[in-house]
């Protein structure tokens, strides 16, 4: 393979290659396989929860609601890496151009930010059915939803924006290679040769002021509603919401937590290898949006016996056989 030539002087990059994985391109093809599994269950997962919810209207509340378009970000933010990144794996190092760089960072991180917001939100409603029962629907009704999620558009693209605009203005003189999969922000902005410390700041505070502030809201909103649920003298509702908490915590704990500590090692962690950076990148960019369909699919009641439904009819309705399954 040719190597990549390295610019000198004032000449400026418009056309990079992303390597994906710097130390593995002998056996790259081999990370072909994963990602693609990874893919594909992303896409039947996502699309199956989708496709539940819209169909089944006692799944048409707020929670599934907000359920549908947590899956539809998720599809969104892989599809925008993972089928270019294939690419790159199976065949060569794929090419890209400065502005379709640009376009990919920008995408990455608004459904960063909406999928934060949409967790944020969850929180909210959460936190209404449960400790605000009596005045759940009036609140939570289809203008305060939409409110909602006009305002996540509005904060992600104020956040995106900026930090797109900052790197765009850069002088890319050191290198034309990007060692990663993605065209992630301090990836790109590493082979700049003018000053970046704005650049970085943009970073810290979108880790900050997002993850930081939201995770900080969302753990605020629960320990109410976990306060409020101990109150709840019915066995059976306790537990019912302790079961709905505990699966949205799950998928947000597991969220931040991938988001975060890929910062920190990226930031913090020199000795460590490009290759593992990578790795844990593509665990926050790429596993939640695989992971939150399936434990909401096998953890929600409703999502799981209509999934099941579903795929039992055409057998069940073929042989006839009486119903003796209780409601």
């Amino acid at each position: 393979m040719k190597k990549p030539s390295t610019a000198v002087g004032n000449l400026s990059h418009t056309e990079f290659v992303l390597l994906g994985f710097p130390g593995l391109q002998e056996s790259r093809f081999l990370l072909f396989i994963p990602f693609f599994c990874l893919y594909v269950i992303s896409l039947v997962a996502n699309c199956t929860v989708i496709y539940t919810i819209q169909v089944e209207e006692n799944l048409h509340g707020p929670m599934y609601f907000l359920i549908s378009l947590l899956s539809v970000v998720g599809l969104c933010g892989t599809t925008a890496i993972v089928p270019q990144m294939l690419v790159g794996l199976w065949l060569h190092p794929r090419h890209i151009s400065l502005p379709s760089c640009l376009l990919q960072m920008f995408v990455i991180y608004v459904m960063i930010i909406l999928d934060s917001s949409i967790l944020l939100t969850m929180a909210l409603d959460r936190y209404m059915a449960i400790c605000k029962p009596l005045r759940y629907r009036d609140i939570m009704n289809t203008s305060l939803l939409a409110g909602l999620g006009l305002a996540a558009l509005i904060r992600a693209m104020s956040v995106a924006c900026p930090m797109v605009i900052l790197a765009s203005r850069l002088p890319f003189c050191r290198s034309n290679v990007i060692q990663h999969f993605a065209c992630e922000h301090m990836a790109l902005v590493s082979l700049a040769c003018g000053s970046t410390l704005r650049n970085s700041l943009m970073g810290v505070v979108m880790g900050a002021f997002i993850v930081v502030f939201d995770l900080a809201c969302i753990l605020a909103s629960y320990s109410c509603i976990i306060h409020a649920a101990l109150k709840i003298t019915s066995g059976s509702l306790r537990q019912k919401a302790f079961h709905t908490c505990g699966t949205q915590l799950a998928v947000m704990l597991f969220m931040y937590s991938s988001c975060l500590s890929s910062s920190i090692v990226y930031r913090l962690g020199r000795s460590i290898s490009q290759d593992v950076h990578n790795l844990l990148s593509a665990i926050y960019l790429l596993l939640p949006s695989t992971v939150n369909p399936i434990i909401y699919g096998i953890r929600t009641n409703e999502i799981r016996q209509r999934v099941l439904r579903s795929f039992l009819r055409r057998p069940v309705n073929n042989a006839k056989r009486p119903s003796t399954v209780k409601s």
